[in-house]
């Protein structure tokens, strides 16, 4: 008898021992859960979807590695999804919100935060990694990204379903992360104009509307092999300084615009765009895939003036131009499309064009 009571003690001590292990790790996991903002791995997430209260909204969906593609619609600036990504990744959490302050934090993140889903490729039998079957996209966390702190050093976030607001930082970096999570559809476009290596490119049309006699096109015939025609009598130019030809068509490799300027007064831009086009540049690639850019001069910059010290018509460093089939009003800069920006005469032999 002696003995069934002793097991029976020792059987509920033990059973309270764990009951009481089970409901201290419940605890602990539910308590991490309200502050697990943190991404274990980023190199899995398939898709990031972000939104705030005006309406504005940002997807971000994953073709390849490295390549992203935004709102369905354009290219992503890979270093800013780069940089999104290394932040989900390294995100701590710095402390709780302050009692005193928690009511107000709550309201500020229920009416200013941005909401933030991310998406992975998860497997549904996973045994450690060695033996993963039936890959699928799941929704894997979702929070709410607010504004900075007093300090600016954290930012305030909220995981959903939670009424528990953390103070968060990215160690190594000084200032919030906020902005990292913009859900403005233009800062986190691709600014690529052109980008085309020579292999890639079938034909280049350059068209000058102010003096037609300097329009042509190349055309790339394979092995090394390229034809110039005058646009103006649709003649080919049998001579032609050959590494100027190569180096315009390398122009195209990497091209970008400046800035976004779709905001513009649209009286203004209008105006610029009813104007004739200082240049316009049309690419073919190989694929069949037509590309046009056409350029407007902007007007000059007070101070810049030409050698005899008189002022310049029309700004030295930068143009309008209007790309992505007309959608996209944008800034470019003379530096980077100088070199494609050439008239005929430019690769005659007997007449080298100087600018």
């Amino acid at each position: 008898m002696k003995k069934n009571r002793s097991f029976f003690i020792t059987f509920i001590v033990l059973g309270l021992i764990a009951l009481i292990l089970w409901l201290t790790q419940s605890t602990n996991t539910f308590r991490r859960s309200l502050s697990n903002f943190a991404l274990d791995d980023s190199s899995n997430v398939s898709k990031i979807f972000m939104s705030d209260k005006n309406n504005n909204t940002v997807k971000l969906t994953k073709l390849s590695p490295g390549k992203w593609m935004l709102n369905d619609k354009y290219p992503a600036q890979k270093l800013n999804v780069e940089a999104l990504l290394k932040t989900m990744l390294e995100i701590e959490v710095q402390q709780p919100v302050a009692k005193a302050a928690h009511n107000n934090i709550v309201k500020e993140l229920a009416v200013n935060a941005v909401k933030v889903e991310i998406y992975q490729v998860v497997y549904r039998i996973d045994l450690f990694g060695a033996i993963r079957w039936f890959p699928h996209e799941k929704l894997t966390k979702v929070y709410y990204v607010g504004g900075a702190t007093q300090s600016n050093q954290g930012c305030f976030m909220l995981m959903e379903n939670s009424s528990v607001p953390f103070i968060t930082f990215q160690p190594g970096f000084r200032g919030f992360v906020s902005p990292r999570y913009s859900p403005i559809e233009k800062y986190w476009r691709d600014y690529v104009v052109f980008r085309s290596t020579i292999p890639e490119i079938a034909n280049v049309r350059v068209e000058v509307p102010a003096t037609p006699e300097y329009s042509y096109e190349v055309r790339n015939n394979g092995n090394n092999r390229f034809s110039l025609i005058s646009l103006s009598d649709n003649l080919e130019i049998p001579e032609y300084d050959t590494l100027r030809l190569l180096n315009f068509l390398s122009g195209f490799r990497n091209l970008n615009y400046e800035a976004l300027l779709n905001d513009m007064d649209k009286f203004r831009k209008d105006s610029i765009l009813a104007s004739q086009p200082f240049i316009i540049i049309t690419l073919t690639d190989t694929s069949g895939v037509s590309k046009s850019i056409r350029t407007y001069h902007k007007k000059g910059v007070d101070g810049q003036t030409d050698p005899e010290g008189n002022p310049l018509p029309y700004d030295a460093d930068r143009l309008y131009a209007s790309v992505n089939d007309g959608k996209d009003f944008t800034i470019i800069q003379y530096f980077s499309f100088d070199k494609v920006l050439r008239p005929k005469h430019f690769f005659l032999k007997e007449l080298p064009f100087n600018k």
